[in-house]
């Protein structure tokens, strides 16, 4: 798909989500106010988690999509967005606890759940300890396998430390991985929620939460729900031969590659990427 193509299907999203209801709810865990959009009225869930210093809003090109024949639920973690950023150690564990929390008091009993990076590892690590729960898991480009950094995720956490817009363009041009320019919103909300009290904390914190948990490798083998991997071919971030960690660990493992994508193909290449995920889901 050539980048006339994929902002074609950029545009058509973007029309769809105009056309949706999309409700902006709030529920506590733990006392602490989460925030979350929800779309759908099917009595089949679908949870979607962001990833690092990222907000529900992350989904926005394939929520709609998903809304026609799912319920939609999109929280902003506990640390991010605009959720409340507790002074907390944002450890895996932590994040997992909190998904548990959020999906009992969301009144979800079981779902379909997709992670992307940092929530890809959240959601291994949750569907991992909890079989009953998760009915299909879908995992993007997910962490807990790499320990050395890249230029792109060095400039991403400069970004998060010093959000101006200099910063913040050239950390999603270069996790994008295209070299076209990103959409100036996702540049700008960015920054926004990156200046709110506590978010630098929460951000560095799973930084260091992450660089000190152990490799994620030793629980895939304890997934038992059916998986699929999706992998941008051209990720700067986490590259994609991470991926063969992922695809020879989890017993029940698809693999799906998306060529000219970077680390988050949704954005990217939303048409597709949905296309793959209900064709897994049993939809198409």
């Amino acid at each position: 798909m050539n980048s006339n193509d994929r902002k074609i299907n950029q545009n058509l999203s973007t029309e769809i989500i105009e056309a949706k209801t999309v409700d902006e709810k709030f529920l506590l865990v733990d006392g602490h106010k989460i925030r979350y959009l929800e779309s759908g009225s099917s009595d089949r869930t679908l949870v979607l988690i962001h990833g690092l210093g990222a907000s529900a809003e992350r989904w926005e090109q394939v929520m709609p999509i998903f809304a026609e024949n799912f319920r939609v639920v999109i929280p902003d973690l506990i640390g991010f967005g605009y959720s409340d950023k507790p002074l907390a150690d944002y450890t895996i564990d932590f994040f997992s606890n909190f998904l548990e929390k959020f999906i009992l008091s969301a009144n979800i009993q079981s779902t379909h759940l997709i992670g992307s990076s940092l929530g890809g590892q959240i959601s291994a690590e949750f569907t991992a300890s909890h079989p009953n729960v998760i009915d299909k898991l879908i995992l993007v480009s997910p962490s807990g396998v790499m320990k050395q950094s890249t230029p792109a995720l060095d400039a991403y956490i400069m970004a998060a430390l010093y959000p101006n817009e200099q910063n913040a363009k050239n950390a999603f041009e270069m996790m994008e991985g295209s070299g076209e320019s990103v959409d100036q919103k996702i540049v700008t909300s960015f920054i926004e929620r990156m200046q709110l009290p506590n978010a630098k904390l929460a951000f560095m914190s799973t930084i260091l939460g992450l660089k000190n948990a152990e490799l994620i490798t030793k629980k895939l083998p304890s997934i038992l729900t059916q998986t699929m991997l999706i992998w941008g071919s051209d990720d700067p971030v986490i590259p994609i031969h991470h991926a063969d960690d992922f695809v020879s660990s989890i017993k029940d493992c698809r693999f799906v590659r998306m060529d000219g994508c970077g680390h988050t193909p949704y954005v990217q290449d939303p048409s597709t990427f949905s296309e793959k995920v209900l064709d897994f889901l049993g939809v198409n």
